[in-house]
C-alpha cells in the first residue's frame, strides 16, 4: 500500500503554495507530472518550476505521463469522463508499478482537490486503495475574489457555485442571488437573462498572466467574450472563473 498525497497549488501561482504542501512535496519519494500536449506544454512547465523551487530532498524523484485524450465521441457526458478517470488511474498504476520503491506518491493538483476537481474520483480507483492524504490550496473562488477585492455573498446570503454547462442547460439556480460559475467552456452567462446582473470574471486568476473584467453583464459579455478568445489563442489554454450577482427583488411593504 502506497501514501498519495494530493497537494492543492492553488491557480499555479508557486506563492500560493502552503508550508504544509512544501513539507509534502519534500517527503515524497515519487512526484508525478501530467502532460497535457504542446499547446498546454507550460502547465507541465509551471509544475516542474513549483518542484524546481520548493523541493530541496535529493531523493525525490518526477515521473511525468501523457494525460490520455477524453473520446468525445461517446454520447453520454458523464460515460465520458467515467472512461476517462479509468484510463487516467491505469496510468498512474503503470507510473507507481514501474518505482516500487515509492511507498509516498504525490501529485500537484490546481486548486483545492476537494471543491471541484477530479482527482479524488481518479485516486478512488487505484487497486490496492492507496492511503490518501489530501493538502487544500487557494481555491479559484479565492484567487476571483480576491482579484476584484470583492465578498463572495451578501450579509447572511447564500451562493452557489455551477458549471458552465448546468448554466447553460437549467439557468439560475432558485433561492440564490450569487453564483460562482467554474468549467465554462464559454460564454454560458449568455444564457442567462442579463437584466439586473453584475459579472466579476478573471482569467489565470493569481498568475502573472491574470486578466479580469467587471462590470453589469449586458455590458462586460463581449468583452469578455474577446479577451477571453484572444488570451486562449496566445496561450493554447486558458482557465477561468466568475461570479455573477444579480440585484435581489425590491422587498415590498404594507
Amino acid at each position: 500500500m502506497i501514501d498519495l498525497t494530493l497537494v492543492g497549488i492553488g491557480t499555479g501561482n508557486p506563492e500560493h503554495l502552503t508550508l504544509q504542501a512544501i513539507r509534502a512535496l519534500n517527503a515524497a519519494d515519487l512526484v508525478l507530472i501530467p502532460r497535457k500536449g504542446a499547446a498546454k506544454a507550460d502547465l507541465a512547465d509551471l509544475r516542474r518550476a513549483i518542484c524546481a523551487e520548493v523541493i530541496t530532498n535529493p531523493a525525490t524523484r518526477l515521473a511525468e505521463f501523457d494525460l490520455p485524450l477524453r473520446d468525445e465521441a461517446t454520447p453520454d457526458y458523464r460515460q465520458r469522463v467515467e472512461d476517462w478517470h479509468d484510463d487516467i488511474a491505469a496510468i498512474w498504476a503503470q507510473i507507481i508499478a514501474a518505482h516500487p520503491v515509492a511507498q509516498k506518491v504525490a501529485l500537484l493538483v490546481w486548486g483545492d482537490p476537494s471543491l471541484y476537481d477530479s482527482t479524488l474520483r481518479i485516486a478512488a480507483r487505484l487497486r490496492p486503495a492507496p492511503r490518501l492524504r489530501v493538502i487544500p490550496g487557494i481555491t479559484s473562488m479565492q484567487a476571483l475574489t480576491a482579484a476584484h477585492a470583492i465578498a463572495l455573498n451578501d450579509i447572511g446570503a447564500p451562493f452557489a457555485v455551477t458549471t458552465g454547462r448546468r448554466l447553460r442547460d437549467e439557468g439560475w439556480p432558485a433561492g440564490v442571488d450569487t453564483l460562482v460559475v467554474m468549467l465554462d467552456a464559454g460564454g454560458a452567462f449568455q444564457a442567462i437573462d442579463p437584466e439586473g446582473v453584475t459579472i466579476w470574471w478573471a482569467a489565470y486568476a493569481g498568475m502573472a498572466e491574470e486578466i479580469t473584467l467587471s462590470g453589469p453583464l449586458s455590458e462586460t459579455a463581449p468583452l469578455i467574450l474577446t479577451a477571453r478568445a484572444e488570451a486562449r489563442a496566445r496561450h493554447g489554454w486558458i482557465m477561468d472563473i466568475y461570479l455573477l450577482r444579480r440585484a435581489p427583488p425590491p422587498v415590498l411593504r404594507a
